[in-house]
């Protein structure tokens, strides 16, 4: 295991910037994330980190260790690249070892390493086999373990999962987070997917066009997004967005009107707010309420309606406000494509963006989450 830290990192083509004044402290075994739409700079991060990349300005250190300029098979790091890159004729233990005879390991070592990895893989049963009798899971299971027998420090994923099926790719999170548990090895993880960065990570680092958009535990980036780029980008379905100005403020609540009219008051830091300000309300499609339950109640045209089992997504447009919003309702949801839909905004669930973007902070205490 071993701490990686990068400090005002630069990454530049010619006259192009990739990434932007980077600075990440990602302690000794932790399963840290990058994750951020295509473009946003997040491979090249990686490979800045592997030694595929040479950095343009800033340091990077591995433990104490300035590697800017040490070469990346005296990093010892380990990259699990998308593409599986087995050879066909090799068998699956001829594949993990092959690395090491390259490296000259004696023989009674890499045989124990390959079996001790096939173990943790649960490949042990395999070894004899070649990759066209694998599957896509079992495959990338087997690049996994031809990383870890070289038992580097730092285990780098570059969207490893990206070419499997839906349900493979379930089941290979499942072991990729059970294989951080056995190891306890340092693991710095790409996906553009945020389901896997939800659900494997320890922290999230949400890149946006080459900058570091907010860092932070998977469910801190879900109820307290730093911005409005992150509370879109972080759960599924996105979070809906509505136009508003600012009316009143206090240091610890807000009042905004919507485009329809209506008022509403938050609980979130004002100190940065002024009257008649323009602003963007946010609400998560599984954080409307009830009408009953609700502050404020608003009227929708619904236009599509998909019912997926335990739940419902209903897609309306809400006349005054703005059009194609999202609402997850129960699965037992009574609605009709083409009818009116009355939905409530609950005012403890509500975000509040500034004009340039940034977050009020939510005042509100999340149980989930012990800051």
């Amino acid at each position: 295991m071993a701490s990686v830290k990068l400090c005002n990192v630069y990454k530049r083509y010619g006259a192009a910037e990739i990434s932007k004044d980077i600075n990440l402290d990602i302690q000794s075994g932790e399963f840290v994330v990058f994750v951020g739409p295509s473009g946003c700079g997040k491979s090249t991060l990686l490979r800045m980190i592997a030694g595929l990349e040479d950095i343009s300005e800033g340091d990077l250190f591995i433990d104490d260790t300035r590697v800017n300029d040490v070469p990346p098979k005296d990093r010892s790091v380990g990259m699990v690249f998308q593409s599986y890159a087995l050879y066909p004729h090799m068998t699956v233990a001829e594949n993990m070892a092959f690395g090491l005879k390259l490296a000259k390991v004696n023989k009674s070592t890499i045989k124990q390493r390959v079996e001790t990895a096939a173990d943790t893989l649960q490949l042990s049963s395999l070894l004899e086999r070649k990759p066209k009798d694998l599957s896509g899971g079992q495959r990338q299971r087997v690049a996994i373990g031809r990383t870890i027998v070289r038992e580097p420090k730092v285990l780098l994923f570059d969207e490893p999962l990206s070419n499997l099926d839906a349900g493979l790719r379930v089941q290979m999170r499942i072991e990729i987070a059970k294989l951080h548990k056995r190891l306890q090895a340092t693991m710095i993880y790409v996906t553009h997917d945020q389901v896997e960065a939800m659900t494997l990570a320890d922290k999230i680092v949400v890149l946006d066009a080459g900058f570091v958009s907010q860092i932070g535990r998977p469910l801190e980036l879900y109820h307290y997004p730093a911005n409005q780029f992150v509370a879109g980008f972080i759960g599924s379905p996105q979070m809906n967005f509505f136009p508003c100005a600012i009316e009143q403020v206090h240091p610890t609540a807000v009042t905004a009107r919507l485009t329809n009219g209506r008022p509403i008051t938050l609980e979130v830091d004002g100190s940065q707010l002024q009257p008649d300000e323009t602003a963007t309300l946010g609400i998560r499609p599984e954080h409307f309420a009830l009408p009953h339950n609700a502050n404020v109640t608003i009227d929708g045209y619904v236009n599509v309606v998909e019912r997926l089992g335990d739940h419902t997504l209903i897609y309306a447009d809400m006349p005054g406000l703005s059009d194609n919003i999202t609402i997850r309702a129960d699965g037992n949801t009574k609605v009709y494509e083409g009818e009116t839909y009355t939905i409530g905004l609950d005012v403890s669930r509500c975000h509040l963006f500034r004009a340039d973007g940034t977050a009020c902070r939510r005042l509100v205490k999340e149980p989930s989450l012990n800051f």
